[in-house]
């Protein structure tokens, strides 16, 4: 993969570290909690869930479509599978 814009990358860590606080989506603090729990790293996770959040950008960037909560969800669930293997 290329190199990663560092606006870009801190925009989504800042949206991710956001969604945490506000619990909206609480999927995204379960979600981190739960990679927590299975030995990742506090970094690998936000990590993580920045490259889920990444993939929807794309793709309602893509599509011209707003976002799409329940496929988000259902790729943090799978985590830490990668939405794109």
């Amino acid at each position: 993969m290329g190199t990663v814009d560092p606006v870009l990358k801190e925009t989504i860590a800042q949206v991710i570290r956001q969604q945490i606080q506000d619990g909206d989506p609480p999927e995204t603090k379960a979600t981190f909690d739960r990679l927590c729990q299975e030995g990742h790293s506090a970094q690998e996770a936000y990590r993580l869930l920045g490259c889920v959040l990444a993939a929807e950008i794309y793709e309602f960037g893509k599509e011209k479509r707003g976002f799409d909560r329940e496929r988000y969800v259902r790729h943090l669930a799978a985590l830490p599978r990668l939405p794109w293997e």
